[in-house]
């Protein structure tokens, strides 16, 4: 690598201002969406139409941002927003011709992401469509899901390692009678790269492996927790309903159908590393075209998986900075009230966990109170009949 390499490669994580000030602003518009969305999500409302709000949202308060800037920024939706549903786990984010509605009581999982120049902040929520607390069996999975949140970022952290914030959080989940979904990973994030090769298993299986790897100071992580009240082992019932995708930008092949060869050219130019939407392509040729792509191995397909009928599933996903003054969560949004069944109050090690601090103490003037403020505030173990979430 020459100078200037070293340099340019240096810049591009968080010991650069710019650099943080574009993870942050894509965590401030993808927050705001989050938002948006949870307002949407009524009984009758459509799904796909509050998934096409959500990503338009993204495309609108991005194109407003680096207007003037010298070279031009790459800028939108890092992962289309999708609406999954009581026991459907992930990735539901149907087609336009899709009917498919919200019901009262339904539980729902919000996925989006953002970027600014590749720089990518993600989040999850989950919801519950009703007034009132959430009770029973549906506040205990969520309430497992954020819990386990809560203590990743604690132990997402310089000096820890991988496979400590996996045995953690499904101590979480077991404490709160529910499962850690298998075969979901947290991903370490890095410019225009939304699965970077560092990562966090959820549940080790024979069929799932991750390298072993230790955290270090500006690094960045989409950390993603996903629980159910049923088996955490979930099933692909029907690839018709895979609707994202991602090139896979190590492969190539030569495609022999006009219609793959047209839709490929047509990602290649709006979608080149970032999980798009079949809603976004030229719709009447996609479904043809995208078989042939995924097929040959061109795009790496984001599968719909459902656990049992009566299953609960819930999602939380948030993205974290290892700043040198500590963690900073960047991606969150208040939960519901939860009154769950279940409890951690005699369980000393999760507490423990929980009581971790998320900023790192310096020596220095007025930072160092900040920091302590700070410190004191976001380790208290949390009130598991409050909301739960931190900011």
């Amino acid at each position: 690598m020459s100078d200037d390499e070293l340099k340019e490669e240096k810049e591009l994580d968080l010991t650069s201002n710019d650099v943080v000030t574009k993870y942050k602003s894509a965590a401030e518009i993808v927050n705001k969406a989050l938002q948006l969305v949870i307002a949407e999500c009524k009984p009758k409302a459509k799904i796909v139409d509050i998934c096409e709000k959500g990503d338009n949202f993204i495309r609108e308060q991005t194109g407003n941002m680096y207007k003037n800037a010298k070279k031009k920024i790459e800028k939108g939706v890092a992962f289309p927003t999708c609406l999954s549903v009581n026991n459907t786990v992930c990735h539901f984010s149907p087609l336009a011709t899709d009917e498919t509605v919200l019901e009262e009581n339904d539980m729902v999982k919000i996925d989006l992401g953002c970027h600014i120049d590749g720089f990518i902040a993600v989040v999850a929520h989950t919801h519950v469509i009703q007034s009132g607390p959430v009770t029973g069996r549906a506040a205990d999975v969520i309430v497992a899901a954020n819990t386990a949140a809560e203590v990743a970022l604690r132990l997402v952290r310089p000096g820890k390692n991988n496979k400590d914030v996996s045995d953690a959080i499904q101590k979480v989940a077991a404490a709160y009678d529910c499962k850690i979904v298998e075969g979901v990973l947290s991903h370490q994030l890095k410019q225009f790269v939304i699965d970077g090769n560092k990562a966090i298993l959820s549940v080790s299986n024979p069929d799932t492996r991750v390298d072993d790897a230790e955290f270090e100071e500006n690094e960045v992580y989409s950390i993603d927790i996903v629980t159910s009240t049923g088996e955490g082992k979930p099933k692909l019932l029907d690839e018709k309903q895979t609707t994202i995708y991602k090139r896979a930008v190590d492969k190539n092949y030569h495609l022999k159908m006009k219609a793959s060869r047209f839709i490929f050219s047509e990602i290649n130019q709006k979608f080149p590393v970032m999980p798009f939407s079949a809603r976004a392509l030229e719709e009447k040729r996609a479904r043809l075209g995208l078989v042939e792509c995924v097929n040959h191995e061109l795009l790496q397909p984001y599968p719909v998986l459902h656990e049992k009928p009566g299953d609960l599933v819930a999602h939380i996903k948030f993205t974290v900075l290892l700043m040198p003054n500590g963690s900073d969560r960047v991606t969150s949004h208040p939960l519901q009230q939860l009154q769950p069944t279940k409890s951690i109050d005699d369980n000393a090690e999760i507490k423990a966990w929980l009581a971790l601090g998320t900023k790192t103490k310096k020596k220095g003037g007025g930072k160092k109170k900040k920091g302590k403020k700070s410190e004191s505030a976001e380790a208290e173990p949390m009130d598991e009949s409050s909301n739960g979430a931190t900011a």
